[in-house]
């Protein structure tokens, strides 16, 4: 399975310490244990920035970096090993694992850093945290900065100015590395199967849910531990709904179905959504909405690239779809009129596509300077247009009630414009419904 090396983990660090001013301190802590219910937890998931800074796969841990400090600048808190605990819950790296496996100059049991942390901070002017991502970590790290400042009569030296450690480390997160890209395509891989072996089971008579147990199976299969979001299989007028999660409704005869699903591997996402027939076969009023939706997901992809604004490939969906809707009689009117009082939104209520990589909404401004950011290459996106026809919209013909499309795949920018990664889904009319069509 591909991972992100070692080595990058070490050069993140680096980069962000070189950015931090002279004699500052950046702390951040590990995601916590999250309970389902009574004394069951969630599958364990790292915090993204803890991860993108460490590679640590543990909990109960705190990441200390300390530029210039003479005895190692990268200072780990952990769980020290314990033979009865692992028997229970799996091995830990202790603070040998964390030095060794995991690159820490220093690393101390998690249990002594009341102790020792506050002698780190001591004397350090400046302290970057993810101040208000996680309430009771802010209230710990008050208390240390309170013993400090207990003891300023005999000398101590509290930090004098507190920053938030998002705005170096997420703007760093939004160029994605050749390694991250490397485990962001198989991801891809892996995602794109997985919608396939959907696509190639659909028929009517089952459930929402025996699709998902498709993508599930491919994505275990492929080596990813979970999705990178719940999964959305939405058949017939649940397509319509945009962040649908229930997967119980019957495949019908005649629907269309949508999925939106994709794994993660070593914490990135990937992130594709295909519309397909449940039968194998667009009626024309699907087709015709697919059609202008495909179309206009490839005039987002054409306005992708460097030197381009992120809003660019926006207004290209906005544009096709919006002429598409008055061409089907969907909308009345002048297209430019149309975009500018945003009748569109009727129909396609949501942007084109958000940034992507360890979330699945990743990090990263989408304005700079109260303007579009402009693209640069590395960074990652998806590209995901839309039309979704209310059932209950008494506007338009029946025929059109309850139809929805979406169509989403992952880009990259390049050089040249944008590679897209999630190209291993069939995606026009004819490729699904002959895919489809072999698998009956």
């Amino acid at each position: 399975m591909i991972h992100i090396p070692r080595a990058e983990y070490t050069r993140r660090r680096k980069a962000l310490m070189a950015q931090m001013v002279p004699n500052s301190i950046a702390i951040l802590p590990a995601a916590a244990v999250a309970i389902r219910n009574r004394d069951v937890e969630h599958v364990y998931r790292q915090d993204s920035d803890f991860q993108y800074l460490s590679g640590f796969p543990e909990p109960a841990a705190v990441i200390v970096l300390m530029p210039g400090r003479q005895h190692g600048e990268y200072v780990l808190f952990c769980r020290e090993r314990n033979a009865e605990r692992e028997l229970w819950d799996g091995l830990r790296a202790g603070t040998e694992g964390a030095i060794r496996d995991f690159g820490a100059d220093d690393a101390f049991p998690i249990t002594d850093i009341d102790d020792i942390l506050p002698g780190l901070i001591e004397g350090r002017d400046r302290v970057y945290s993810a101040m208000g991502s996680n309430a009771e970590f802010d209230r710990h790290l008050m208390e240390w900065i309170n013993v400090i400042r207990s003891k300023a009569h005999l000398g101590a030296q509290p930090p004098n100015e507190f920053v938030a450690l998002d705005h170096l480390l997420h703007d760093m997160r939004l160029y994605k590395s050749a390694a991250e890209l490397k485990v962001m395509r198989e991801a891809a891989r892996i995602s794109c199967a997985a919608h396939v072996k959907a696509m190639q089971a659909s028929r009517a008579g089952l459930h929402e849910f025996s699709l998902e147990a498709e993508l599930d199976y491919e994505f275990r299969k492929g080596g990813a531990k979970m999705p990178a979001y719940g999964s959305i299989v939405a058949a017939g007028r649940n397509s319509c709904i945009l962040h649908y999660q229930r997967n119980d409704a019957l495949l019908k005869d005649g629907d269309l179905v949508l999925i939106d699903a994709g794994c993660e591997i070593d914490c990135y996402a990937s992130d594709i959504t295909r519309t397909w027939p449940v039968n194998g076969k667009f009626s024309p009023e699907q087709k015709a909405i697919y059609e202008i939706v495909l179309a206009s997901q490839e005039a987002a992809f054409a306005q992708i690239g460097p030197d381009k604004h992120w809003n660019q490939a926006h207004e290209a969906t906005v544009q096709v779809i919006t002429a598409g809707l008055v061409r089907l009689g969907l909308l009345q009117g002048d297209v430019d009129e149309l975009i500018a009082s945003e009748a569109y939104k009727t129909f396609y209520m949501h942007r084109a596509g958000h940034w992507l990589g360890m979330d699945v909404h990743d990090v990263g401004e989408y304005k700079v300077g109260g303007e579009w950011r402009v693209l640069e290459v590395g960074m990652a996106l998806t590209v995901e247009p839309g039309i979704y026809i209310s059932p209950d919209n008494l506007n338009v013909a029946k025929k059109w009630r309850g139809i929805g499309v979406r169509i989403e795949d992952d880009v990259v920018v390049t050089k040249q414009g944008c590679e897209i990664l999630t190209r291993g889904v069939p995606k026009t009319v004819a490729e699904i419904e002959a895919l489809m069509a072999a698998a009956r």
